[in-house]
């Protein structure tokens, strides 16, 4: 039952990565797409972490935390170089 729940979670979240990724390309305002990268980087945390609990692998939980540490940065500096024009004050 857990190996059904894990390959029906990890093909939702792959079809989310496939649509946040369409919406990454065709955003019609840059906001969007800072949006939609976020999203992206959550919806990777949530792959990786789910691919971890189906390997059983210990490794891949501290890439999730890699991905969602830089995840932040990335979102933190495209909001602040788009509503100020630069990153650093």
């Amino acid at each position: 039952m857990i190996a059904w729940a894990l390959n029906f979670a990890l093909a939702g979240v792959s079809l989310a990565l496939l649509l946040t990724g369409w919406r990454l390309l065709a955003g019609p305002a840059p906001t969007d797409r800072v949006l939609a990268l976020d999203t992206l980087y959550v919806n990777a945390v949530a792959l990786v972490i789910l691919l971890g609990l189906k390997w059983r692998s210990d490794l891949l939980f501290e890439a999730a935390l890699v991905i969602a540490l830089l995840g932040f940065i990335g979102t933190v500096a495209l909001s602040r170089f788009l509503t100020r024009g630069d990153v650093i004050e």
